[in-house]
């Protein structure tokens, strides 16, 4: 591991070399206090960072799993049973099992499937074709993210006052992020603006990773406990709320961190217009109802004994669902790389796709 200061940090996904290379990642649990980058040279480490948060984010962990198809090719040589398109296929599964909810995960493995069975005897340069597509799925994640943010700065004012959940910046994806693209852009066009991050417990992505990407952009930010939203709407001017998403269905339910259903209850409450970032590889047309989403469910020490710090007596019952979905009906508009889906139905995320 090496480390950087915070105000010079690297970008979050590096590939480093070529076919032969590795992959360094910005370890996300240990912002924001320290900035180190973990060099990933085999698949199960790619895999140990996505289920332990390392990289996280639905874009960010489906680019990270691509590359670890790549490190896949690395160890095929030492097993004489395996091909190298075989490794691949097999690495590609195993990434599969990292985690179940983000969609962008699946999205990049069956690009790197796709590829690997057009060349069944894993013949030359299979790696290198391996890299160029993980590199493709990196590129187009960061010229999607861009355009979000160009769709969404129309939605904003000069002078907007912003909440946002979890992260959705640079840290969870390839660049500009989809959440805080908007933002991002806002103030690449001279707007001014206020952000409320929740803090996100029970692991904090709002307090440590998105206020930490909004100060190192020098965007006005208030941190503020997840069960403050509301009163915030209620005694304070707030324009919109902005969040991400891993996976919305084909009628736009959403599923995205825990504490997202209710901030959009509670904005619906209040007015406040509510909207989600996310490019086409988050959607899940294969999918209607959110409730045919699975929900990750996570270690229970995470609440109860947060950074080692026990909290609550350890014969307690934890549930830690890691994702709520909320419900179509609540969300005013989908931004996508396309443009704004708004109304939310079925038919007009349909319409939406059938555009060129």
């Amino acid at each position: 591991m090496t480390n950087s200061t915070i105000s010079a940090a690297p970008a979050a996904i590096q590939w480093i070399g070529e076919s032969d290379g590795f992959l360094r990642l910005i370890d996300q649990t240990l912002l924001p206090t320290q900035c180190v980058t973990i060099d990933c040279r085999n698949v199960e480490m790619v895999w140990e960072a996505i289920k332990m948060l390392r990289v996280r984010g639905a874009p960010a962990i489906g680019i990270a799993a691509a590359y670890g198809v790549v490190l896949s090719l690395h160890d095929a040589g030492r097993h004489h049973s395996d091909s190298p398109s075989a490794a691949a296929r097999t690495a590609a599964d195993y990434l599969a099992t990292s985690r179940p909810t983000a969609v962008n995960l699946f999205w990049a493995l069956d690009r790197m499937r796709y590829l690997i069975a057009a060349h069944p005897q894993g013949q030359a340069g299979l790696a290198e074709k391996l890299l160029a597509e993980a590199r493709a799925i990196h590129e187009d994640d960061r010229l999607m993210c861009r355009a979000i943010g160009r769709n969404g700065a129309e939605l904003i004012r000069d002078g907007a006052t912003i909440i946002t959940h979890c992260n959705a910046g640079g840290l969870a994806t390839a660049e500009y992020g989809t959440a805080l693209s908007v933002l991002f852009t806002c103030q690449d066009q001279g707007k001014q603006l206020h952000v409320y991050a929740d803090e996100t417990r029970p692991l904090w992505q709002g307090a440590r990773l998105t206020a930490w990407e909004l100060t190192q952009r020098g965007i006005p930010t208030t941190v503020i406990c997840d069960s403050m939203a509301a009163h915030v709407m209620q005694t304070r001017s707030v324009d919109a709320v902005i969040v991400g998403a891993d996976r919305i269905t084909a009628r736009g339910d959403v599923a995205n961190k825990i504490g997202t259903y209710a901030l959009a209850v509670v904005a619906k409450h209040h007015g406040v217009p509510f909207y989600v970032a996310a490019p086409s590889s988050t959607f899940d047309l294969s999918l209607v109802d959110g409730a045919d989403i699975p929900i990750e469910q996570r270690d229970p020490a995470e609440v109860i004994a947060p950074y080692g710090h026990r909290i609550a007596p350890s014969e307690v019952e934890v549930y830690n669902p890691a994702f709520d979905v909320t419900p179509a009906e609540l969300v005013c508009g989908l931004i996508t790389e396309r443009g704004v889906i708004s109304p939310v139905n079925r038919e007009s995320i349909a319409e939406h796709f059938k555009q060129p």
